[in-house]
């Protein structure tokens, strides 16, 4: 049985301030929340009885463990479409973050939209990148749309929020290579590109910030096909990134 006042801690999870002060996201689904339950700490753990029957090891593995009817998950999901779990986790402690001249790295300015970036945290986890660095104007990562988007990949990919042309000046003065992408920058393909470094990739409507811009060492660009055609003004953030990132894979 799961009370009313429980469901609706839950749903204040939705809005970022309830996030910040309770420090706790919402996650739902086998998937999500079986791979953060392997690495993260979990507060509530509620589910369906068949959910349960599955999975019974999980009982030890959450401090608040609820059995629910399909009636009461649809009261306490905030999916449209509730799935047969849900769990609330407490959000990792942030740690101070140095770029490695040795690793490559993604770097967010003002990425707005859930969607794009719980697809570029997925992306992350699928090409091996570790670490994502944001300024403070990107979307919450816990939100419960990322947090979906993202297919579990937020339980392996660190994402740190700080100050980041400042993040990205200290890396420069050490000799990391900053790749941006911009319209007017070199073809990607053509382009001398290095195994480590940082990628940024700007936000969906103004691209890469002037300021961060300055500090940017190698400006890279996505040709359209043929040259010089006529075509689409961009490409969506999370193509973009992918296509980026897999260049940079496939020359190392």
């Amino acid at each position: 049985m799961i009370s009313k006042n429980v469901i609706k801690q839950i749903h204040s999870l939705e809005q970022r301030k309830f996030r910040k002060t309770e420090g706790k996201f919402v996650a739902e689904g086998n998937k999500l929340v079986e791979d953060n339950l392997s690495a993260m700490r979990c507060h509530r753990l509620v589910a369906t009885t068949q959910w349960w029957e599955q999975h019974d090891y999980a009982h030890s593995l959450a401090e608040e463990c609820f059995e629910v009817t399909r009636e009461e998950m649809e009261k306490t999901s905030l999916l449209q479409t509730p799935q047969d779990v849900l769990a609330v986790f407490y959000i990792p402690e942030p740690s101070p973050f140095t770029p490695s001249p040795d690793e490559l790295t993604l770097a967010l300015d003002c990425i707005q939209d859930p969607g794009n970036l719980g697809t570029i945290i997925r992306l992350c986890d699928w090409f091996g990148i570790h670490d994502i660095i944001c300024s403070a104007t990107t979307a919450d990562c816990y939100s419960p749309k990322v947090v979906q988007a993202t297919m579990g990949a937020i339980a392996r990919v660190r994402v740190h929020y700080l100050d980041l042309p400042e993040c990205l000046a200290n890396a420069r003065s050490q000799g990391i290579s900053i790749y941006g992408t911009f319209l007017e920058g070199t073809n990607i393909y053509s382009t001398e590109l290095s195994g480590n470094g940082i990628i940024v990739m700007g936000n969906e409507g103004n691209g890469i910030s002037d300021e961060v811009a300055s500090i940017v060492t190698h400006k890279i660009n996505i040709p359209p096909y043929p040259a010089g055609s006529v075509t689409s003004e961009s490409l969506n953030v999370g193509i973009a990134t992918a296509i980026t990132v897999a260049e940079f894979r496939r020359r190392f």
